[in-house]
């Protein structure tokens, strides 16, 4: 197992050394002085050029140049924004944490609603039901998230009036963040309107969460039926029917723990989607999260923030893929078989 995490971790190396490699390429292309485009200072004094040189080995070749900008990187020194004057290490900190909220919120969604209908469409035995659940996850999976984003905030925003449809949070509520996180920090604020803010936060997530939750939700729900279909068919689910064990407590303890462990690599297999149907979704309900923060630094030409937002991005697709891959292996009894024969 320790040389399979290791070959793992160097994985991720590797991934993540060509993709800083290629943010280094990208420097070069843009149209903008280079020391511009690493540091974001527009017209630096003569001893920031002495630094910028000296911390770039701007005097140097390609390859000191690359090791020099990787070492700048990995440091946490992103550079400074050219709109806003501020360290974009400090602006990403900032927008993490709601953008990790989000995609919490529509994974918990995802799986508490995917998971029973797929379980449903597997052993229901009426072909209108399992033909329903599977039209339902096709036409979710098809339906363009704008169109649909757009559509919710419509309906249950303007037309209904019921959900608000931009924003984190009623800007009437003054919440000292604490964790990052809004719906947490409602909750441990000391303010007499805490609850009434947590209530505010959670209506404000309700419609980003959904829209979000519906590419996930469409491949938890195929997955699932699937799996389960197959374990179902399986040796030991056999011998415990014949035991005389009661349906729902063979799907509940034998069949549905095994069926999620594939689940759980569709999900791996969807993070790169998944990130990118988020950056649309923050752009539609205005959720102030690394997605709009990038397409913002994007529509500005804030080099340092477009540098910033796609390495946080892409190491978080990285390592979460990893990770899930590596959570995949050691629940699934069958990958922990073949990597112990392989090794």
């Amino acid at each position: 197992m320790f040389k399979y995490l290791l070959r793992r971790l160097n994985l991720f190396l590797a991934t993540s050394l060509v993709m800083v490699g290629v943010l280094f390429y990208a420097t070069g292309l843009f149209p903008v002085d280079r020391t511009h485009a690493l540091t974001g200072i527009h017209t630096p004094t003569a001893s920031q050029l002495v630094q910028i040189e000296q911390d770039y080995k701007l005097d140097k070749n390609q390859a000191w140049q690359f090791i020099a900008y990787l070492q700048q990187r990995l440091s946490g020194n992103l550079g400074i924004s050219v709109t806003s004057h501020q360290e974009v290490a400090e602006e990403l900190s900032a927008v993490l944490p709601a953008s990790f909220e989000l995609a919490v919120m529509a994974a918990i969604i995802a799986i508490c609603f995917g998971v029973p209908l797929g379980v449903l469409a597997s052993q229901s035995q009426h072909k209108l039901t399992q033909n329903t659940i599977m039209a339902i996850t096709l036409t979710g999976y098809s339906v363009p998230v704008f169109w649909l984003g757009l559509y919710l905030s419509l309906w249950f925003g303007v037309d209904l009036g019921w959900l608000p449809i931009s924003g984190q949070i009623n800007l009437l509520y003054e919440i000292k963040p604490i964790t990052g996180f809004m719906l947490v920090d409602t909750l441990l604020s000391e303010s007499e309107y805490g609850m009434s803010a947590f209530k505010d936060a959670l209506l404000h997530i309700i419609l980003p969460a959904t829209t979000l939750a519906v590419l996930p939700f469409t491949v938890v729900v195929r997955s699932t039926r699937s799996a389960m279909m197959n374990v179902m068919n399986q040796t030991f689910i056999r011998a415990a029917e014949a035991r005389g064990m009661h349906t729902g407590t063979i799907i509940l303890r034998h069949a549905l723990p095994n069926a999620l462990i594939p689940v759980l690599k569709h999900l791996g297999l969807m993070l790169g989607s998944f990130a990118s149907y988020a950056i649309v979704v923050e752009m539609i309900f205005s959720w102030p999260g690394v997605g709009s923060w990038l397409v913002s630094g994007i529509y500005q030409r804030d080099y340092t923030v477009i540098q910033g937002g796609i390495l946080a991005v892409a190491l978080l697709i990285i390592f979460l893929s990893i990770l899930i891959e590596v959570l995949h292996t050691v629940f699934n009894p069958l990958s922990r078989k073949d990597l112990y024969a392989t090794s």
